[in-house]
């Protein structure tokens, strides 16, 4: 029994995703390949010590979810070695200067210390809250972060004569760290049951590094008003495209926002002289400086910062325009196309979804489907100006969920009424992550492939396997499937198997496409197979928001 609840068929798929990137890595990424197997070892002994005991019952996770600590630990820190190694590549074939490098290893660091830190600490509550406190996993989890450390100090000290300054970078690592603890602590206090520790911990290193590369950049672009470390000035010196730093301020300035908005209003209650709360008058007074301190933000504050760590010359919303109308025809035409497609959907489906018997699960798949349609023609097209709609798309997605959290009039109550007809098990009426999870889903893997990218499946890993793949085994399983992975799960074999062959008959199709374009194929067939395969059977296995994990994990596969 204890075996068998040891290997699960998450774990297994885990394993083999990063048994394969560490096999993948050249001798030149020793330390990262290295400290990637110990944050592996660490990251299972705490989720068996986990899911063995309600040690870490004080967080509330979401119903039907296992902690998922394993596959959330690694999954960043799997993708960003696999990046070194498609980065190597580049160096090697001197396709990219060996700064880029620098940068992507300080990020994979960044990354990696972020989950140990918050590991190390889900261990100090498992250790005094754990009645067995010399067991073998507890030994296994600090031998570990002794490793970890030991490894981070000696590749700091190799590095050292490229400019990295030990100490520098040891502290740099552990403010990030700490910031993480902090982040992953809110995330669960403030959102209870809506998430589990692994989409949590998931979260929470994508939010400190992207908040961190920030301040970093910040400093680095200031370095002439005050003395910035050279950690700082080199790695996050590299020049950015004007479009990263745009969806970069709008999506930082908005998740600063709520807790702006929060504090200006504990400021009004208090200078206030008015003392009734009834009714709508506050309410109709709430919802005003809201609308005022948002458009402060977007138009003073963010745009203020863009054009501190670039030079736009004009306001970065004019600049937006420009880019726009510098191909009319072509950009014109897709909005227009894909406001059509939006509106005809939406429409639909919410009507069928109130009137119709059919279960919610496959209308959500319909979107799936209407992702491909939208995202497929643009990305081979206009690549760079999906990237600026990806950003723009998740701006709207965040300020309605703000509206609706908040329940500012008149939108408040609207959106959260046509939100709910479109939720599942994994949403609450606290938290709606389904939306999110689809457009990062296709977002990051397009945004990671921008500059150096040889290998041209991996921008559509997230089109093909949550609009293609997942689609057709949920369908699939749904209407077709007998055989189950396990006597309680909902997944079938004849729905994976067909989520599997219809992203390799897709990529059948889509490769020769993409040959006819700009794309130099150098796709192998047997890592196309095995990428397939793992990201369907994590679909098949897992308890976590697949929306969140499989594209990662099949764009890690990808880009080896």
């Amino acid at each position: 029994m204890a075996t068998s609840s040891f290997l699960t068929g998450e774990r297994a798929v885990v394993a083999l995703f990063i048994a394969r990137i560490i096999f993948s890595t050249p001798q030149s990424l020793l330390s990262e390949s290295l400290s990637l197997s110990l944050l592996s070892l660490l990251a299972l002994s705490v989720e068996i010590s986990v899911d063995a005991s309600s040690s870490l019952s004080l967080f509330k996770i979401r119903p039907g979810a296992s902690s998922g600590i394993f596959l959330g630990a690694v999954a960043l820190p799997g993708l960003m070695v696999s990046k070194l190694i498609q980065m190597s590549r580049a160096v090697s074939l001197n396709q990219v200067g060996s700064e880029e490098l620098e940068n992507l290893q300080l990020l994979y660091w960044v990354t990696s210390a972020s989950c140990y830190t918050v590991l190390a600490y889900l261990c100090f509550i498992f250790y005094h809250q754990s009645d067995r406190k010399n067991c073998a996993t507890s030994r296994c989890s600090l031998s570990c972060i002794a490793l970890y450390f030991g490894v981070c100090c000696v590749s700091f000290a190799v590095k050292s004569h490229g400019g990295w300054c030990t100490p520098a970078m040891l502290l740099w690592l552990f403010s990030h760290g700490i910031a993480a603890v902090k982040l992953i602590q809110n995330i669960l206090h403030t959102f209870p049951a809506c998430a589990s520790i692994g989409e949590a911990l998931l979260v929470t290193v994508g939010l400190v590094i992207y908040f961190g590369d920030m301040l970093a950049c910040t400093a680095a672009k200031s370095h002439g008003y005050f003395t910035a470390s050279k950690v700082v000035t080199v790695a996050y010196g590299i020049q950015r495209s004007e479009v990263s730093v745009i969806i970069q301020g709008l999506i930082i300035g908005l998740l600063l926002f709520p807790m702006l908005f929060k504090y200006v209003l504990q400021i009004l209650e208090r200078v206030s002289l008015a003392s009734s709360r009834d009714s709508a008058d506050c309410h109709i007074r709430r919802s005003f400086v809201f609308y005022i301190s948002l458009a402060c933000v977007l138009i003073i504050a963010v745009p203020s910062w863009m054009q501190l760590v670039q030079d736009f010359h004009v306001h970065p919303f004019l600049w937006v325009l420009d880019f726009v109308l510098s191909e009319p025809l072509k950009r014109l035409s897709l909005c227009i196309y894909w406001l059509v497609v939006i509106y005809v959907s939406v429409i639909r489906f919410y009507n069928i979804s109130k009137s119709s018997k059919i279960e919610r699960i496959l209308l959500r798949k319909y979107y799936h489907l209407m992702a491909v349609s939208m995202f497929v023609p643009a990305l081979v097209l206009q690549p760079k100006f999906l990237d600026l709609a990806f950003g723009a798309a998740l701006a709207v997605f965040l300020m309605l969920e703000i509206i609706r959290i908040w329940r500012i009039w008149p939108l408040g109550q609207l959106v959260h009424q046509f939100m709910n007809a479109f939720t599942d098990h994994r949403d609450t009426d606290l938290l709606v992550v389904s939306h999110f999870s689809l457009l990062l889903g296709c977002a990051l893997p397009i945004w990671l492939s921008s500059g150096f990218n040889d290998r041209p499946l991996a921008p559509f890993a997230g089109i093909l396997s949550l609009g293609i793949g997942d689609t057709m085994a949920s369908v699939v399983g749904y209407k077709y499937g007998v055989l189950r992975w396990s006597k309680t799960g909902k997944k079938t074999i004849e729905g994976t198997a067909a989520g599997i062959t219809s992203v390799l008959a897709a990529c059948s199709i889509l490769l020769p496409l993409l040959a006819t374009t700009r794309y130099i194929l150098a796709q192998n067939w047997y890592s196309l197979l095995f990428a397939v395969t793992i990201s369907g059977l994590l679909e098949a296995y897992t308890a976590q928001l697949d929306n969140a994990f499989i594209p990662l994990v099949f764009y890690s596969l990808l880009c080896l």
